[in-house]
């Protein structure tokens, strides 16, 4: 019997491949974001609003001395605000939205007598056949781009739960930030408890690299996005542009998407400047609105607010962004920026040991 105990003593327990048990871990949880998407997006908020404010937390907690009492005074401030802005700005961004919608057909009027000297010229130049191929070709891709425009619109705004989506934003979406921020140490503690011991000095590092990464991508670019917004919004609006506000406004909210934000609201600006005046001047005030914004955003904006931190490329993110609208809906561009950064952090770290192995050196 003991000589049993003995030899059961020195069988060394089975091993697992960490490639193999990281790959299915990753799968596992890919599938089962893709299967709860539909009941995350109040909890993936929270999580947000406790990343985001945690640094001001633990200021706050240093002076109070109770990390409960910080966080309550910190949310009641933030939500506060939040909502003192939504009920000051909800009046003039109803009406704006209501005039908007209103006058698209003047605006696709307006294009239209724009564009129809330019297509007369053409079917001059290339007859009637060519003309109708191209006339058809731009009908289709048009098409296409309005019915991708739709689809994701839909799984953002609507997917049949935008009431229940409604009200999970304002009654638990609260209770999970407080939660989250409250015991936010705690947390990040106990995930460091269980790192494997063998790697967890590697691990800990691309953590801090992924911390950094999203820090100063979301933290930063929301700053910057605000910013923008009220630079546009101030300006579009003292040049006269209708619905300047809703457009500044909207435009510093699409910033968060490089470049690409800032030429939509640009276009749209435009479109309502080619609608509301009959001369040149309008149209290179609203220039100049867009091209102080982004100089002033080049300049000092985003290297003091976001920096060299993010490492991640403009075209990456607009990717990231794209394919979680497409896949996850609005919980999908939340979860888009924070997943973009631990895949590019991943990628560097795997790119980095690939130029120590011999697979590179040869050696």
């Amino acid at each position: 019997m003991n000589g049993d105990n003995d030899l059961g003593s020195h069988i060394a327990p089975q091993r697992l491949n960490p490639l193999w048990f990281w790959s299915c871990g990753l799968v596992l949880f890919m599938g089962l974001l893709y299967i709860l998407s539909g009941v995350l997006m109040p909890f993936v908020t929270g999580l947000a609003v406790a990343y985001f404010l945690d640094p001001l937390a633990d200021r706050v907690e240093a002076v109070l001395k109770s990390r409960s009492a910080a966080t309550a005074l910190i949310l009641l401030t933030f939500f506060a605000m939040v909502v003192g802005v939504g009920v000051a700005l909800f009046p003039l961004l109803q009406s704006q939205v209501t005039g908007l919608i209103t006058s698209i057909p003047h605006v696709v009027d307006a294009a239209r007598i724009l564009v129809q000297p330019i297509f007369e010229r053409l079917q001059a130049q290339l007859g009637a056949d060519e003309m109708q191929a191209l006339k058809d070709n731009a009908g289709a891709f048009a098409g296409g781009v309005m019915a991708w425009l739709g689809a994701v619109l839909k799984s953002l705004f609507l997917g049949g739960k935008a009431f229940i989506n409604t009200l999970s934003m304002l009654f638990i979406m609260p209770v999970v930030a407080f939660f989250l921020l409250r015991d936010w140490d705690a947390l990040v503690s106990k995930v460091d408890d269980l790192l494997p011991r063998t790697s967890v000095v590697t691990i800990r590092q691309q953590f801090r690299e992924i911390d950094a990464t999203i820090a100063g991508f979301v933290r930063g670019q929301a700053t910057v996005c605000l910013a923008l917004g009220v630079i546009y919004a101030t300006g579009l609006t003292l040049i006269g542009l209708d619905f300047g506000l809703l457009i500044g406004l909207g435009t510093g909210l699409m910033a968060f998407v490089p470049y690409v934000g800032m030429l939509i609201g640009l276009l749209i600006a435009f479109g309502v400047a080619l609608m509301q005046f009959n001369e040149v001047t309008p149209f290179i005030m609203v220039a100049a609105v867009f091209g102080f914004g982004q100089s002033l955003d080049a300049a000092f904006l985003t290297p003091n607010l976001v920096g060299g931190r993010v490492g991640l490329h403009p075209v990456w993110i607009i990717f990231a962004l794209m394919t979680g609208a497409a896949l996850l809906g609005f919980t999908g561009v939340l979860l888009a920026v924070p997943l973009a950064s631990v895949i590019g952090v991943l990628v560097r770290f795997s790119i980095g040991r690939y130029r120590e192995s011999v697979l590179y050196t040869g050696v």
